[in-house]
C-alpha cells in the first residue's frame, strides 16, 4: 500500500490567516450547549474540534448581514478567529492534506482512475 500519512502544520489565529477563499481544518472550542436557560454562557461541556471551513475577508448572510474576517463552513456557519467571550471560535487552521498518494487537491475526468490505483497500490483490470 503506498504511504497515506498526511502531516498538519497548525497555524495559531493570533498569529497569521490563510489566503482569502482558501479551504482549510480548523480547530475550534467553546462550550456546548453555549448557554444554559438562565442565559448562563459559563455553563456546558466544553469543547474543541476539527472541521473544515474557509477562510473569507467579508461573508454576507440570508439577512443582509456582512461579517469580516471570518471562517465559513459549507451550512453557512460562521466562525471567528479566536475570542474567549464567544460561544464558539477558531484557534488554529491548517492547510488540508493533497490527495492520497498524489501532490494536488482535485483530479478530475480521465486522471481520476490511475490516481487511486496508485493510492491503493491495485494493478489496472483488477
Amino acid at each position: 500500500m503506498a504511504d497515506l500519512r498526511a502531516m498538519a502544520t497548525w497555524v495559531d489565529v493570533r498569529e497569521g490567516r490563510p489566503e482569502i477563499g482558501m479551504p482549510v481544518a480548523v480547530a475550534i472550542t467553546g462550550r456546548y450547549p453555549a448557554e444554559d436557560d438562565d442565559g448562563d454562557r459559563a455553563s456546558g461541556e466544553a469543547f474543541w474540534l476539527v472541521r473544515t471551513m474557509y477562510y473569507t475577508d467579508w461573508f454576507r448572510t440570508e439577512d443582509g448581514v456582512t461579517h469580516h474576517d471570518c471562517f465559513v463552513d459549507s451550512d453557512e456557519v460562521i466562525r471567528f478567529p479566536y475570542d474567549p467571550e464567544s460561544d464558539d471560535s477558531v484557534t488554529h487552521w491548517a492547510e488540508l492534506p493533497t490527495l492520497p498518494g498524489t501532490k494536488t487537491h482535485f483530479l478530475g475526468g480521465d486522471d481520476v482512475a490511475p490516481a487511486l490505483r496508485h493510492a491503493w497500490e491495485v494493478p489496472a483490470g483488477a
